[in-house]
This record gives structure tokens, C-alpha cells and sequence, in this order.
């Protein structure tokens, strides 16, 4: 017996939370590609990915350290 394929719902509004996430990390430095990776994970805190930038953290790293 093959195991069922997981129900993938949708949600608006959560949809709508993860683009203003990644919007407000692109503007920030984030590549879209990462920005779309941490703007997903909500167990990562926005204002620390944004902080770590702006203090001079290299994007690749925090990156690295983020994810």
C-alpha cells in the first residue's frame, strides 16, 4: 500500500504574510531566490534576518547562519 499524497491547503492570508515577508527581505538585500526561502520559514525571525544585514553581514552568510 503507497502511503497518500499530502493535502496541500492553501491559506490567503498566509500566502499574503510570506510575499510581504520576502518583499521586505529583498529590499533589505536578500536575493529573491533567498528571500523566498526565509520568507517561508516562520520559524525565522524577520527582524533578525533583516538586522544581520544591515549590520554588515554579508548576504551569503547570513544566509548560511539563517537557514
Amino acid at each position: 500500500m503507497t502511503p497518500a499524497a499530502p493535502t496541500i491547503i492553501q491559506d490567503p492570508e498566509l500566502e499574503q504574510v510570506e510575499r510581504w515577508r520576502t518583499e521586505r527581505l529583498k529590499r533589505a538585500g536578500y536575493p529573491a531566490d533567498g528571500a523566498a526561502s526565509l520568507a517561508a520559514r516562520h520559524d525565522i525571525d524577520l527582524h533578525r534576518a533583516i538586522e544581520l544585514v544591515e549590520s554588515g553581514c554579508p548576504v551569503d552568510i547570513a544566509l548560511q547562519i539563517l537557514l
